[in-house]
């Protein structure tokens, strides 16, 4: 794993918190986990519950993309023994990739799967939850965590790829337990970066499809 991609995967994570699909879905989990209401999030005496009850869910939704960057490391070293190839044809998925999430392609963002996340509420698991959640999210934050899931294919060992889907997942986790430690003011700060969510985007892409660029070059 690069060191570059490091910081890149960390700050993936955290434009996938900001994902509209994502973003507004945050004081529900929060309750779902903690059992505490939307309603009293944020007040005093919560916020301890609510971080404690949220390590669970973060390990579920961190097993399930951990699980994705295995997948994909195995499917690029499995398929592609060239390195200097797989990573030609990485940096061309990954300029794709970037181009959609800056909206200048089309890419399907439907939640899928809700019934997971109603199982594992019915059965009162909070990793389960986790995992449900990460399943939901996928269509939607589908350009970000593809090209993760691009650049873990193209990592020399299994090992590695896992290793950068969980700095990708450290990324999401990160202001999901500040949003339950600091509900009301880290809200109020995501709600800012949401109006200005577009803006983001589309430095996002550029980053994606510079990255790609750089790969396809070899000059990584």
């Amino acid at each position: 794993m690069n060191a570059s991609e490091i910081p890149v995967a960390l700050l993936a994570g955290f434009l996938s918190f900001l994902a509209p699909c994502v973003l507004p879905l945050v004081p529900g989990y929060l309750s779902a986990v903690s059992a505490v209401s939307a309603d009293e999030l944020g007040r005093p005496g919560t916020a301890r519950r609510v971080v404690v009850s949220s390590v669970p869910f973060v390990l579920g939704f961190t097993a399930v993309f951990v699980l994705l960057g295995v997948g994909a490391s195995l499917v690029g070293g499995s398929l592609l023994r060239n390195q200097f190839l797989l990573e030609q044809i990485s940096g061309f998925v990954l300029v794709v990739f970037g181009l959609a999430f800056m909206g200048l392609l089309p890419w399907p963002e439907r939640l899928v799967g809700a019934g997971l996340v109603q199982g594992a509420r019915s059965r009162g698991s909070r990793v389960l939850l986790g995992g449900a959640f990460a399943v939901c999210a996928a269509p939607c934050i589908g350009p970000v965590l593809a090209a993760i899931l691009v650049l873990a294919g193209s990592s020399d060992t299994v090992l590695q790829g896992a290793a950068l889907l969980a700095v990708y997942s450290l990324g999401l986790a990160i202001p999901f337990v500040l949003a339950g430690a600091l509900f009301a003011r880290a809200m109020g700060a995501f709600r800012w970066l949401r109006d200005h969510y577009r803006t983001i985007q589309f430095a996002g892409g550029l980053v994606m499809v510079a990255l790609g660029l750089l790969l396809f070059f070899g000059r990584f």
